[in-house]
């Protein structure tokens, strides 16, 4: 058997720039952090003692003699990559939900490749993983889907992330002392709106936009390269991120009259008025979870206020995706 963690991610600034249709034209960047909350994807050959040859538990539970009948498209996609033959089982868990924001449909598919590998006695190298996982989702499965968050996933730990216009990509972590990277994760709150949403379909509506937001995505690429200043001079006080997150969430929400909702908008505001600096919907937007950036002195305030949702206390993580159990076999 074989069990990898893959870390879900925050992603900071440049998100829209990791689409393909964008950076393929100007290239693009972002800065991102994997979180200690995790995708956990269990593999092993399944005996040949019963009706179905396969198996595969998530939400639902698949249980399916031909790798056809599938319907879970990322497991489908990669065991068809893989021209597996013989029987498994698949399970996932994870610990938190999915179309929430938090890159999980994509740290998914990272775990399953990493644990497909492992099971055949192959360790992989990062690079490849992500571009393995980003093939599947874009051009397997077709989703309308960036290419950060299968970067984040396989790496782990905060980077800038460059997106090539001959769709290669340069991972360059962002050095800068432990303290300051303690102070940036002190000052973030993480909240679930409750609302959850499908991510391809708010991503294919913004992607149709991105010849009429072009101005809005130069300066979202711009913010990440502002962004890493702030974290790098320690004169520069921490607020500064938070004031550069509002000012990209308002830019952000020009890119789809979807990404944002009334309910969200006024979950926004409450929590500025009780003390938030900034923040933003986390992934593709509408609905999912809510990122926001306040002094840590005022955190209580805020959370007393969005009582009604559930707060998720977080930090940052640097390993990405690992095999965590490892029986080798042979696919």
């Amino acid at each position: 058997m074989i069990i990898t963690r893959t870390p879900f991610r925050i992603s900071f600034f440049g998100g829209g720039t990791d689409y393909p249709e964008w950076f393929k034209k100007n290239s693009g960047q972002v800065i991102a952090t994997s979180i200690n909350k995790y995708c956990y994807i269990s593999c092993r050959y399944l005996p040949p003692f019963f009706e179905h040859k396969h198996r595969i538990v998530y939400s639902n539970i698949e249980r399916v003699k031909n790798i056809s009948d599938i319907n879970h498209p990322s497991v489908k996609a990669c065991l068809e990559s893989f021209k597996v033959s013989k029987g498994l089982e698949i399970h996932h868990d994870g610990d938190l939900p999915a179309r929430s924001g938090l890159g999980s449909s994509s740290s998914f598919t990272v775990g399953l490749i990493h644990a497909l590998y492992a099971l055949n006695g192959s360790m992989m190298d990062k690079d490849r993983l992500a571009a393995e996982a980003i093939h599947i989702e874009q051009n397997v499965i077709k989703e309308n889907v960036g290419s950060q968050d299968q970067i984040s996933a396989a790496y782990g730990g905060l980077n800038k992330i460059t997106f090539n216009m001959d769709g290669s990509f340069d991972v360059s972590p962002v050095i800068i002392q432990q303290e300051r990277l303690n102070l940036l994760n002190d000052h973030l709150m993480l909240f679930f709106t409750g609302f959850t949403r499908i991510a391809s379909t708010i991503a294919e509506k913004q992607i149709q936009n991105i010849n009429k937001r072009h101005s809005e995505l130069l300066q979202m690429q711009q913010h990440v390269d502002y962004a890493i200043e702030i974290l790098k001079d320690e004169n520069t006080p921490i607020e500064k991120f938070g004031e550069l997150l509002d000012h990209s969430w308002k830019l952000k929400k020009k890119m789809s009259d979807i990404v944002s909702t009334p309910e969200i908008d006024q979950i926004y505001f409450t929590a500025k008025e009780h003390g938030a600096i900034g923040g933003k919907i986390l992934g593709a937007g509408g609905g999912g979870f809510l990122l926001l950036f306040v002094k840590p002195e005022n955190q209580l305030k805020v959370q007393e206020t969005l009582s009604n949702l559930i707060n998720v206390p977080f930090e940052f993580e640097k390993a990405g995706s690992k095999v965590v159990l490892y029986e080798p076999g042979g696919l």
